[in-house]
């Protein structure tokens, strides 16, 4: 009874998000540096949206950290804070990772994420392999990108 709870949990959180091929996604990182979703084809990738705001997200921000130097991460922040102010908060928290601001929501939009934070595992082709609503532990994020990558 209880999988079965937990699974339609899941389904509904997650109803919106698409599937298949991950939409291409251009921006700038906090430091100005353009980044596209399409520079980590070939390996894995954890995608993140997240906010400051949300206190699973800043929970989660340290496991992310973490992630960040064994795999490749691009997270957006659904932010209407300015760049300096997000970097401040994440030098604060004592992480680092790349992170593009959506302060309108349009890339969050495209990929359908209606809460954060959201965790989307992407394979090296660029498909949408598992999508997470809600707080994902680091293990069960390595686990997922370990999955798609062997």
């Amino acid at each position: 009874m209880l999988i079965t709870v937990v699974f339609a949990l899941h389904i509904y959180q997650t109803r919106g998000a698409v599937s298949g091929k991950a939409p291409e996604i251009r921006g700038q990182l906090l430091d100005g540096t353009p980044v596209s979703l399409g520079e980590f084809r070939g390996q894995p990738v954890l995608l993140q949206f997240w906010a400051i705001w949300c206190p699973v997200c800043r929970l989660e921000a340290g496991s992310i950290h973490s992630i960040a130097r064994d795999h490749a991460v691009l997270s957006i922040a659904l932010e209407d804070r300015s760049a300096d102010e997000t970097r401040r908060w994440m030098e604060n928290k004592g992480v680092s990772y790349r992170v593009i601001l959506d302060p309108s929501g349009q890339i969050s939009g495209r990929f359908g994420v209606k809460g954060v934070p959201t965790s989307m595992i992407i394979d090296a082709s660029g498909e949408i392999r598992f999508v997470e609503v809600g707080y994902t532990s680091e293990i069960g994020l390595r686990l997922r990108l370990w999955w798609v990558g062997r």
